[in-house]
């Protein structure tokens, strides 16, 4: 026999097959996963676009330099459902920041899941006092987006998702190459940022704000003989002597000519005449010497201070609104528009925050023993919220006859200044002294990012239905597999 046709020639060709058919796979296997790490194709098949990311986000993620880390603060067991769509959302669009973030060659941004309930310590060094938090960080700059900033809520129910907007404006934060710069005003009694004080101090205020990428410093209107340009921001927190002629006039020049921000924080005290009243009107604003009274128990809290449900609608109480937060603080003036005020078209005012309907004004509070409403002297709010106003934002507004937009002034005038101070900087004070920093110095520039629809599914089936669907995903399905065996099993015999 010749070797050709020999068993032991069979063999070898057989096993040559077999090595050269591995070889192959092994080739096409290998080359098949260098083209996919080298060029990748992916495609968003979701109605919503949800996997994708905006050209605009895409635009300013190509730019990026700094490599920044988003840290995933979020219940890994969600105690209810609302949490866990919540963290499914969250851990969606972070995959893509992920993945848009390696377009570059290098890594920039990059994820981390914290359980703070575990790695106290980390969570610590973040700065993350509870759950549900997302982090952004890059080198010392930290940036908070909380699940309140991912939705748009209306009638209590999630009508869009703004993670995208909430995402790339906290990236841009944490990357931004110049600081915006808050003065804080001194020489006039106020709550100094660099006491630690619990009642007197902002040292709290302070370092939340370093943390979210501010620049801190204090300036002496009486001392300085301008503001500095770089003022994105002038803090006047609970002033009790008056400011001074010359100082009144920087402060209503910045703020008019100088399309100037200002945050005043007027809380009631001895002395009624702060020499603020021009620059209070020229913003069509007034802040009285009222005292706030409010005879509802049930808005007050055990210590006696007065709790504020009702808030105007506006980007800066968009959240309280949506998610029913509160505020609440000790004595309170109140700070109304300005009823005299000649019409302005470029003046837009807004009472954010109100006391109940059963509040009123107290003017007499000094001299009085008692404090009982007086038909004749004392003001009474309207059933319309915000009823009896306490916090008053006014915003020059580009004026009607002119096609581009004018960047104009905004006086932030607030009738309390110990929701500011260490003692009280929590919870919904924290978020509204925090928002309303962030507008006035237009800290999330306006993204054009759209927000996505939340899509939601339901089904409903009669127990009728219900039956006959279990009856034929449990009996029909697995019986004509069966009866499918049956048959290919009876061809085979016969």
């Amino acid at each position: 026999m010749h070797w050709p046709d020999s068993f032991q020639a069979n063999r070898r060709l057989r096993t040559a097959n077999l090595v050269l058919q591995a070889i192959l796979f092994l080739t096409l296997f290998g080359g098949i996963n260098f083209l996919a790490l080298r060029y990748t194709w992916r495609f968003d098949l979701t109605r919503n676009r949800f996997f994708s990311l905006s050209a605009e986000t895409r635009s300013y993620l190509d730019q990026l330099r700094d490599p920044v880390q988003i840290v995933v603060a979020y219940d890994a067991q969600p105690e209810n459902e609302e949490d866990a769509q919540a963290r499914r959302d969250v851990s969606s669009l972070v995959r893509e920041y992920v993945y848009a973030g390696r377009s570059s060659g290098r890594p920039l941004i990059t994820s981390e899941e914290l359980d703070v309930y575990r790695d106290t310590r980390r969570a610590a060094a973040l700065g993350i006092a509870g759950r549900n938090v997302v982090v952004f960080v890059s080198g010392d700059r930290r940036r908070y987006v909380s699940r309140g900033d991912l939705y748009q809520i209306e009638d209590g129910q999630k009508r869009a998702f703004l993670g995208e907007r909430a995402f790339t404006a906290a990236i841009l934060d944490v990357t931004a190459a110049a600081k915006q710069k808050l003065y804080f005003l001194t020489g006039h009694g106020e709550l100094e940022p660099g006491s630690v004080a619990a009642d007197r101090g902002l040292s709290q205020l302070r370092d939340e704000l370093r943390a979210r990428n501010y620049d801190i410093d204090v300036l002496d209107l009486a001392k300085a003989r301008r503001i500095p340009d770089d003022t994105a921001l002038l803090l006047s927190i609970g002033p009790r002597t008056p400011f001074l002629p010359e100082e009144q006039d920087r402060l209503r020049e910045f703020a008019a000519a100088q399309a100037g921000r200002i945050l005043l924080a007027l809380e009631p005290s001895n002395n009624p005449n702060l020499g603020l009243d021009q620059l209070l009107l020229d913003w069509g604003v007034r802040a009285e010497d009222v005292l706030l009274v409010e005879p509802n128990e049930q808005n007050r809290s055990e210590s006696g201070d007065i709790i504020f449900r009702h808030f105007a609608v506006h980007p800066l109480t968009k959240i309280f609104v949506e998610n029913q937060i509160t505020i609440m603080s000790g004595m309170v003036r109140v700070v109304r528009p300005e009823p005299n005020r000649a019409p302005d078209a470029t003046l837009k005012i807004v009472s954010l925050v109100g006391a109940s309907p059963n509040a009123w004004g107290e003017r007499t509070w000094r001299h009085a023993s008692t404090t009982t409403y007086d038909f004749g002297s004392d003001l009474k709010g309207t059933a319309n919220a915000p009823s009896l106003p306490v916090v008053v934002v006014s915003e020059r507004a580009t004026a009607a006859n002119l096609p581009f937009s004018v960047r104009g002034g905004r006086l932030l005038t607030f009738g309390m200044a110990d929701i500011f101070s260490n003692s009280r900087l929590d919870g919904g004070n924290l978020v509204l002294v925090r928002n309303a920093i962030d507008w006035a110095t237009e800290r999330d520039a306006q993204l054009n990012i759209p927000p996505r629809p939340v899509a939601k599914f339901q089904l409903a089936l009669s127990q009728t239905e219900l039956a006959k669907l279990r009856l034929g995903l449990l009996l029909v399905v697995p019986g004509a597999v069966a009866l499918l065996g049956l048959f290919v099993y009876w061809s085979r015999r016969s």
